[in-house]
């Protein structure tokens, strides 16, 4: 049988619907370079290069944040524009926009759509995804009315700015937190408003739940409902795991944040108790893969760096705008280790056992991303004369969609930046889904091998 290369790419990418997320993210990449390369896109009227384009449009479609120019000067109104327009459809996921708006033409979904939507919100059947697309688009526009609002009226009466200069910076910068962006239009990033409450809590708000996931958010909203008619609260295991780990990890990092940098002039020494604290929640929060910073991460202690590491390779909740390998495969992980030790035959959690998939997936997942980020950094190390924390930084970073940085962005070599790239792209989509859009077909095994048990550690 004679297929054609046409036949082909369209039985390959239609087989799995995560190979049309890896497509569609793709094209918007591609599209997105292409729009910031015209010298429209330049304040200084003139064509920007494929390095740089192809950098900032990965970032903000990846809603990373990650830099190699200033976004507030380099980027005329224009350019600005298609950047946030990139932040916009990357943080909402291009399939489940593409099945909203057939859902807003036709008023029905095709079967490919509603798959296509389902691998990218992770929702659990087929007819739960015009309920999904619809509270995910509900939830997307009031948080990002809410604190941009919010915002521009602190711009406004706070900092003296003009109603329109307030609205736009307003709305920008709720826009690139809800999605977890960082993308700023100062060049000092938010440290100008670190010890303003009224500016760094709506942000961290909105990074927190556009972190959390649209699945725990719509199961918020659903169960809140049915507790008003009902009286009762039924939460699944998934939002569980999800609320606990990350207020947890909000915490650790909080503390560990202030700990570590409570005498250090450059960052938190400065300040009073209170901003201390509230630097220390703010960085916790930005570093769930956010990208936004009120201290100088570059003046931060060797310690706060790795710590902070640790924070963006977990990152935020799944399905959500967050990256990283997700708080729920950290949370799995952890009781795994917990039952071993133990010395129990499964793991279980919340009163709930988990299945072994379950565990195999979390470990997948989890040793791809070690394993990337080891070969990005030895990769980098060899490409630049930066310090290892500095480079372990930017690479986990990047892997997880955070937009952190030590400043070392802009003066990495090309090909160092283009390592940076590889790993927004493929931190956003996943590994697992990058995995399984490459795989032709699912296998099954049809024999079990004999069982034998080596040695282990």
């Amino acid at each position: 049988m004679v297929i054609t290369a046409r036949g082909w790419a369209r039985s390959f990418f239609s087989t799995h619907p995560a190979r049309s997320v890896v497509l569609a993210f793709a094209t918007a990449v591609l599209i997105g370079t292409g729009l910031l390369m015209l010298p429209v896109s330049a304040e200084d009227g003139e064509a920007t290069d494929l390095l740089t384009a192809l950098f900032t449009s990965t970032s903000a479609i990846c809603v990373t944040g990650l830099a190699v120019v200033d976004t507030g000067t380099y980027w005329s109104g224009f350019g600005e524009g298609v950047i946030l327009a990139l932040i916009q459809v990357g943080g909402f996921g291009i399939m489940t926009m593409a099945s909203l708006l057939a859902l807003l033409v036709s008023g029905r979904l095709r079967l490919r759509l509603q798959l296509t939507a389902q691998a990218e919100t992770k929702s659990l059947g087929i007819g739960d995804v015009r309920r999904v697309l619809l509270g995910v688009a509900g939830t997307t526009l009031m948080v990002e009315l809410a604190v941009g609002a919010a915002l521009a009226l602190r711009l406004r009466f706070g900092y003296g700015y003009a109603i329109g200069d307030s609205v736009y910076l307003g709305f920008f910068h709720a826009v690139s937190a809800f999605n977890n962006a960082g993308f700023g239009l100062h060049a000092d990033s938010l440290t100008r408003y670190a010890q303003d409450a009224w500016v760094t809590l709506p942000i961290a708000a909105a990074v927190i739940l556009g972190g959390v996931g649209f699945p725990v958010l719509l199961e918020t909203l659903r169960h809140r409902n049915r507790a008003r008619t009902t009286g009762r609260k039924s939460w699944t295991l998934h939002t569980k795991l999800t609320v606990i780990t990350t207020v947890a990890l909000l915490a650790a990092g909080t503390l560990l944040t202030c700990l570590l940098e409570w005498t250090n002039p450059a960052t938190l020494g400065a300040q009073d108790f209170w901003g201390k604290l509230l630097n220390g929640f703010f960085h916790s929060a930005m570093s769930r893969t956010a990208g936004f910073n009120s201290l100088d991460i570059g003046s931060m202690h060797a310690s706060t760096l790795l710590m902070t590491c640790v924070l963006m390779f977990i990152g935020g909740g799944s399905a959500g705008t967050a990256g990283g390998i997700k708080v729920t495969t950290f949370a799995v992980l952890a009781a795994a280790i917990l039952a071993e030790v133990r010395g129990e035959p499964t793991s279980a959690v919340l009163g709930r056992r988990l299945g072994p998939h379950v565990l195999r997936q979390a470990l997948t997942v989890a040793l791809l991303g070690i394993g990337l980020v080891m070969a990005a950094t030895l990769t980098m190390l060899s490409m630049s004369r930066e310090a290892f924390e500095a480079v372990l930084f930017e690479v986990v970073s990047a892997f997880a969609t955070v937009g952190l940085s030590t400043g070392i962005t802009a003066d990495l070599p090309g090909g160092g930046q283009l390592v940076l790239v590889a790993l927004m792209f493929i931190g956003r989509i996943g590994p697992i889904t990058l995995v399984s859009a490459l795989a032709l077909r699912e296998r099954t095994r049809r024999y079990e091998l004999p069982e034998e048990r080596p040695v282990i550690g």
